[in-house]
């Protein structure tokens, strides 16, 4: 059975007790959210200046402006689409699409999975903490990078890298295994059209074997899941980060709370839920091998103090072993000197996952 840690509400919990307990027996941040504190405890406090009391939220005339563009992929031979996707691409690195081909049947399983798998026991769940997984591409975790946060994020979240569907099967866990899988063959009809909107937005006509590999070698799928928070004023989901993949794609679920950068760099708008959509972002990879066209842009996700959130990214990335930089197509193209040197790509991602959020902080490692 898991070790049963109890915290008073009017007791602050020691950092070696709480750690204990949100990552070594399985009870996760859920766990806290389930004891119906009434404070928050000191450790998922945030600086006053990444609260979402800091946040200028956009607004017109005192009501929430238009949010980040929504594309209707139903006509992919409609010029208007693929030009939709680059201008998105360029000015917000964030975009929505309806009518993309994923059944919406397919979007609830992989909804209802997820809490499914955030339902299981903490003595089920702890498995597949870092610790104990059999396998690194298989970890559930807390936070971010807790050992390299000095606040933490009230979020739990699975994260699976995929090899390949014998893989998955056996080591997956069964709560979620089939509808993720499911759910990754179905987004194909999404991430080819993408990739070629957006490689033809650089003037690049043919995609062959080699490109495909460098752009969508690889595919980590998340399970997020943020519990209700008895403080939410005083700390964050997840903190201001730009995503390392090509392009991430992202369901969520129908409660909000995502907000991103807006174009003019201060600002932040809501990326508000729409049944049956899914997100689309630039990731920083996709910003390197464009050259800065294309732009990864730092969202972040506000906690809530009512109900649960989930949200479930589809990472689509580079190969771990391929070298991105500026795309020789690109430079040619534009003349342009590359703002980005070459680099391993499973060095970059080494890079983001060794430090807290910083919003873009991680590109620097690639800058010239």
């Amino acid at each position: 059975m898991s070790q049963e840690i109890t915290f008073k509400d009017d007791e602050e919990p020691r950092m070696e007790d709480l750690t204990e307990y949100v990552t070594k027996t399985g009870h996760g941040v859920k766990g806290l959210s389930e004891m119906d504190l009434n404070n928050l405890p000191k450790q998922y406090i945030q600086p006053q200046s990444e609260r979402p009391s800091s946040m200028k939220i956009k607004e017109t005339d005192g009501v929430e402006e238009s949010s980040i563009p929504i594309i209707d992929l139903s006509k992919w031979e409609d010029p208007w689409v693929a030009n939709s996707i680059c201008d998105a691409a360029e000015k917000w690195g964030f975009f929505q699409i309806v009518n993309h081909g994923v059944p919406v049947e397919v979007l609830e399983d992989v909804k209802q999975a997820t809490l499914a798998f955030f339902g299981l026991p903490p003595d089920e769940k702890k498995k597949y903490f870092k610790e104990n997984s059999v396998s690194n591409h298989v970890r559930l975790s807390t936070s971010f990078i807790p050992e390299a946060e000095n606040a933490l994020e009230w979020k739990d979240y699975l994260s699976l890298f995929y090899v390949s569907d014998d893989e998955a099967l056996a080591l997956w866990p069964s709560a979620c295994r089939d509808q993720l899988l499911n759910y990754m063959r179905k987004c194909e009809v999404v991430i080819k059209p993408l990739v070629e909107a957006l490689m033809k937005g650089l003037s690049i006509d043919e995609i062959n074997e080699t490109k495909w590999t460098q752009l969508t070698g690889s595919k980590r799928i998340n399970l997020n899941y943020y519990p209700k928070c008895p403080k939410p004023e005083l700390t964050v989901g997840v903190g201001r980060h730009s995503d390392v993949s090509t392009f991430t794609i992202l369901l969520q679920d129908d409660i909000g709370g995502l907000y991103v950068r807006a174009p003019d760099g201060e600002s932040w708008v809501h990326v508000p839920p729409i049944a049956g959509a899914l997100v689309i972002n630039v990731g920083d990879a996709l910003q390197i091998l464009s050259n800065g066209r294309y732009k990864s842009i730092e969202h972040r996700v506000i906690a809530n103090g009512t109900k649960d959130r989930i949200s479930i990214p589809l990472f689509v990335n580079p190969k771990p072993s391929e070298v991105i930089g500026p795309l020789e197509e690109v430079l040619e193209n534009t003349g342009e000197k590359p703002k980005y040197k070459n680099v391993l790509y499973s060095d970059y991602t080494l890079c983001f996952y060794r430090k807290a959020h910083d919003g873009k902080g991680t590109l620097d490692f690639a800058k010239i």
